[in-house]
């Protein structure tokens, strides 16, 4: 792949194996070690004020203004009650933070001397002993200071000047003379009325606010600081190219960017922990300057990277290193060889839309991800771990980060490469339009080639997304589509903002893409139906016959559609959907008092951002459930509705497969404790949705369908053999009698849905009533069940369900607790908790059958529980 760069660039020289080993054994003799890179992180000792006041208090780097204030006990905790109000001011002013950075004669001896910002939130200017030696204005980018000249031996003083991100946007704002679009910035939340001004600002979009986050529009060094110390030559880059791949062997080019900071001759070469085999060595003729230098290696019978479900996500770690001599440096890398394609290839029903994995078509199973705090130092590896366990654990085997977030910590697409869950990667561009002068789009531009670099390597990146949902909101071509939008604008402002939405997401972004990480798809706008690579573009549409690209489909929660409408409203590729649904109780408690406890309150109403929000959980509830009028059973009623709502969808998109081949719901995660669309909430806590799509996104899945008096039942399986099977349809009261069995002998098609019977629903019963009676259907090969559910005749509301009483145990295992349930009657949706305790259950909010004993594994968090501990909630609660 050809790279174009500004910078001088090597010629590859080879100079024979004598040169390679002499500067090795030069190296490894020498008694200098002036050419070791030293890196060291900043993080201790920094102060923070409010910039032109004298009141210094402690900082923590990484971190922002917000949490440091609460540190110090300057702000009470933004999100109790209705504190956020209170906290507007802090974007509004100026912020300072400060160190003493101690730099020895070792390091000061160096040729190059740099502080490496991975992460300044926003406009910052970096002074070093009262020189500036940095302006940055983007939290997405990477920012580098070669300090050498302004570097003493001794104490070193640093300051950082974090300008209000609404002041400047403001100003830019008052120069543009009009506002984009931008609905999610809660500008009148944040005291500036209608004025938006997110769009100005290269800054996480949901920091302003969203339909289901706060305004916290945060300040700060978010990511690490490091002071890094170098001569000779540094390995700036390592990039693993896969040129072909086949059972016998991978053929690979992994590009080395060496700056040297002088010319000479040098020895790159690679090793690898995980394939002993890897070898190769290179004398090379480095220039002065940037030298992007092909080093070619062949991996004999590669293990391949799969998705989660599918195989292992093997691994190959890479070491590259250079050897000059006066210098060495090295840099490891971790990458996966597969192949993905995104296949769109022309049908009967119009254009596909999926994943190819190792020639392999994989539906997708998973869900949109957002930022996991609004207070992103927050968020530790243990976070992280938790989210990503819980995709694997789901069945999942993609998450899509979202547009309106941030390009995501390194560590997470290490646990998304070791996890085999793809990553549908969304530049950060949200539901909004952006300004399209010089100096916005050559940012852009840079923190692209940033990140698209920082990330290409990982096996996990599926495609690169330009945006979420601008195309669907302002349809250029369109008088009156879209979300309503351009109707309010003067023909020469939509023009001047359409020309920016070219300039960025149909020529800088895919550039961008196509030089640094050729092998992979972009696509400019999610949802949208085509793209011809250049300015053509097809926009989404449900209305039509035939079907091409990705959909986002929200009649059911904004239209007010019913359930059943998930099932006639299907895409190539269902890439998001939803509905809401509250936290449990104990999440509730952490930020309301019990005066608050009404979802019509104030504080409840401050923690739902949907303008339709908890008005429209209730509507939904009364159409299948009797509503309760106690508190906690509301929340958990309300669990149940989202999750048996979500099933539908879920199942659906799976039951159309080739047709559609991909189902992420929104969203899998929180960043803060609220109602919302979410499957676990803030504190890690899953909700009925996630324990649901554990078993609708299982390898293998039976999905009835009851349409009036018939029944449909469809078979789906992700294994790629057929297996033979036994399909079982059994009608019972709910105390377990009467009722008949029916057996059906099938083969399960190998990756594909299949119509495996339809049928009167009244012969099954054999002379039930439908208020008291269910179909338990059950697919099994041999012994093993490979999946079950059940099947109800009247929504909840309208059935005749018992009292049950329930007999529980609960007994210690290694690092676990087991709970054994039984009752000689139905039990709905039995939902099981620890006081005190969290964790995950092996399955919750299930239906009890009656005379079914069942035992629940579950995992705690922190200490195991004890019997005394258990709580058992339903729908007779």
């Amino acid at each position: 792949m050809r790279r174009n760069n500004p910078h001088r660039r090597a010629l590859l020289k080879t100079s024979g194996a004598g040169l390679g080993l002499a500067l090795l054994a030069r190296q490894a003799q020498a008694k200098t070690t002036a050419g070791t890179l030293i890196e060291r992180r900043i993080d201790t000792g920094w102060q923070m004020r409010q910039a032109g006041k004298d009141d210094w208090i402690a900082a923590t780097v990484p971190g922002t203004v917000h949490t440091d204030l609460l540190a110090a006990g300057r702000i009470a905790d933004p999100f109790y009650r209705t504190n956020e109000r209170d906290q507007q001011w802090i974007d509004k002013v100026d912020w300072e933070y400060r160190t003493t950075l101690d730099i020895d004669a070792k390091t000061l001896a160096h040729d190059h001397i740099e502080l490496v910002f991975a992460g300044l939130d926003t406009y910052a200017e970096v002074w070093l002993n009262d020189v500036l030696v940095l302006s940055a204005d983007n939290m997405f980018r990477e920012w580098t200071a070669d300090i050498k000249p302004q570097a003493k031996a001794g104490a070193n003083a640093l300051r950082i000047l974090f300008r209000s991100p609404i002041t400047e946007g403001l100003k830019r704002l008052d120069a543009l003379g009009y506002n984009p679009p931008a609905p999610n910035d809660q500008s009148e939340n944040g005291g500036l009325g209608d004025k938006r001004v997110s769009v100005f600002t290269r800054k996480a979009g949901y920091h302003y606010g969203w339909d289901w986050g706060p305004r916290f529009v945060t300040s700060g060094i978010w990511r690490p600081v490091t002071l890094r110390a170098w001569s000779g030559a540094r390995i700036n880059d390592l990039q693993v190219v896969q040129d072909s791949l086949s059972a016998d062997a991978a053929a690979l080019t992994v590009v080395f960017e060496i700056v040297a900071a002088q010319a000479g001759p040098a020895v790159i070469e690679l090793t690898s922990e995980t394939d002993g085999a890897i070898r190769p060595r290179q004398a090379v003729t480095l220039v002065k300057g940037v030298n992007i230098l092909p080093l070619k290696v062949t991996v004999k019978q590669p293990k391949l990277w799969w998705t989660n479900g599918l195989g292992e996500a093997h691994l190959y770690s890479l070491t590259g290193r250079v050897v000059t001599a006066s210098a060495t440096d090295s840099r490891t890398v971790t990458t996966g060889l597969r192949t993905v394609k995104i296949v769109q290839t022309p049908d009967a029903e119009g254009r596909s839309f999926y994943v190819e994995l190792n020639g392999v078509p994989v539906f997708m199973k998973g869900a949109n991800y957002i930022p996991n705090d609004s207070f992103l130092p927050h968020v530790t590896h243990e976070v992280y771990d938790r989210v990503v366990q819980s995709a694997v654990d789901t069945n999942m085997n993609m998450l899509r980060v979202w547009g309106g977030g941030t390009y995501e910590d390194d560590y997470f697409y290490d646990l998304c490469d070791r996890n085999g869950i793809l990553v549908w990667q969304d530049f950060m561009f949200a539901c909004s339009m952006y300004p399209g002068d010089a100096a916005f789009l050559e940012n852009v531009r840079q923190e692209a080639v940033y990140n698209v670099r920082r990330l290409r390597n990982h096996p996990s990146i599926a495609l690169w997304v330009g945006n979420n949902e601008i195309d669907a909101a302002w349809q250029n071509d369109v008088p009156e589509g879209g979300w309503g939008w351009k109707q309010k604008y003067t023909q020469s402002q939509r023009d001047e903002m359409w020309k920016g939405y070219q300039a960025v997401f149909l020529d800088i972004l895919p550039k961008v893409v196509a030089e640094h990480d050729g092998q992979r798809f972009y696509w400019p706008s999610s949802p949208q139906a085509a793209w011809d690579f250049k300015t053509g573009i097809r926009h989404a549409d449900l209305s039509q016959t035939k079907q091409s690209g990705d959909i986002h489909y929200w009649d059911v929660w904004w239209g007010q559609k019913p359930f059943a409408d998930y099932r006639s409203h299907i895409g190539r590729f269902m890439s998001e959907y939803g509905f809401q649904s509250f936290p449990e109780f104990r999440t509730v408690q952490s930020y309301a008092k019990p005066e608050d406890y009404d979802i019509f309150s104030e504080v409840m109403a401050a923690h739902q951002r949907s303008s339709i929000g908890n008005g429209t959980i209730k509507n939904y509830m009364q159409r299948d459930y009797v509503v309760p009028a106690d508190f906690q059973q509301f929340l958990y009623v309300g669990q149940v509705l989202q999750a048996e709502g979500i099933k539908v969808a879920m199942e659906a998109h799976r039951a159309r497969m080739p047709y559609c081949m991909g189902s992420l719901f929104w969203q899998i995660n929180d960043c803060w404790p609220v109602a919302s669309w979410s499957s676990i909430d803030y504190y890690g806590r899953w909700k009925a949705q996630q324990y649901f799509a554990r078993k609708a996104f299982a390898p293998v899945l039976v999905s009835p369908v009851l349409e009036g008096d018939k029944i449909t039942i469809t078979v789906v399986s992700d294994h790629l053999q057929d297996r033979a099977s036994t399909l079982e349809i059994r009608s019972m009261d709910f105390k377990g009698e009467g009722g008949r069995v029916q057996s059906l002998p099938i083969t399960l098609k190998a990756n594909r849905a299949e119509v495996v019977f339809t049928g009167d629903v009244a012969p099954l019963l054999n002379g039930l009533t439908p208020e008291n009676a269910l179909l338990h259907i059950r697919l099994t090969n041999k012994e093993e069940t490979m999946s079950e559910t059940a099947v109800y005749l009247k929504p909840v509301k309208d059935l005749a369900l018992p009292k049950p009483v329930i007999e529980s145990q609960v007994k210690p295992l290694e690092g676990a607790v087991a709970v054994s349930v039984a009752s000689p009657a139905l039990v709905k949706n039995l939902c099981l908790g620890f006081e005190g305790h969290d964790g995950v259950f092996s399955d919750n909010f299930f239906d009890l059958l009656p005379g079914e004993t069942r035992i629940i594994t579950f995992t705690p968090r922190g200490s195991a529980p004890g019997a005394g501990d258990l709580i058992l909630r339903h729908m007779m609660s």
